[in-house]
């Protein structure tokens, strides 16, 4: 006889609702990775290979590197949101899968 208070993870993983679970979350983590990382990459990529580009003023004494380097931060706050977002609705589909595995107790 199964533990009534452990779940039955085989079983739990072989729900085609997991399988969406997983995928949805892989639809939003590699593109948001590959994103980052291509985005972290671009600044030393572009200030070794086009230092005349990123020497550039923007205002005042800020350059185009500088810059870039600001956006930086922001674009990492705006993917820590989107992925607190995204997330609230992988919480749901979570409970959904976990509420129907549990067993009324007797």
């Amino acid at each position: 006889m199964a533990n009534p208070s452990k779940p039955d993870w085989e079983a739990l993983a072989a729900r085609p609702a997991f399988a969406e679970l997983l995928a949805a979350k892989r639809r939003f983590i590699v593109p948001a990775t590959i994103f980052f990382l291509i985005y972290y990459m671009a600044l030393p990529i572009l200030v070794g290979y086009f230092p005349e580009l990123m020497k550039r003023p923007v205002y005042g004494k800020i350059n185009v590197a500088y810059a870039f380097a600001f956006s930086q931060f922001i674009m990492t706050f705006v993917v820590a949101w989107l992925y607190m977002r995204t997330a609230r609705k992988w919480d749901a589909m979570e409970h959904a899968l976990l509420s129907s595995i549990e067993t009324p107790k007797s």
